[in-house]
């Protein structure tokens, strides 16, 4: 049997540290759109030298979108692109497991009700 390459990879980006959260958090945002400093205030526990390098990855991977403004001042943000915005729903069941089994990282908690 032989895995498929894009499913590998795919799995690849969103099993590294915090890449999925940083997407979903990014989903959530009402703007459409965040600055590295309300990111960093709600993920507590994601060091600024580490966001900073996700959010590049992910740019690299063309997930998200750094967009600068200049005007009146320099202002950076960060959103989905539409390839980024397509993988949200694929994180929607995922999300619904973790509900149905009570994943809990603090706790290790893997039951089922």
């Amino acid at each position: 049997m032989e895995i498929c390459p894009y499913l590998e990879y795919s799995l690849q980006i969103l099993g590294r540290k915090w890449n999925g959260l940083i997407i979903h958090y990014l989903s959530l945002c009402p703007e459409g759109s965040a600055h590295f400093s309300a990111i960093k205030r709600d993920l507590t526990d994601i060091t600024p030298r580490a966001l900073s390098l996700k959010l590049s990855e992910l740019e690299e991977f063309g997930l998200i979108e750094k967009k600068v403004t200049t005007k009146p001042t320099v202002s950076i943000s960060y959103e989905l692109t539409e390839k980024g915005n397509s993988l949200t729903k694929a994180l929607e069941p995922i999300q619904q497991w973790a509900h149905d089994y009570k994943i809990d990282k603090k706790k290790g908690v893997y039951e089922h009700e």
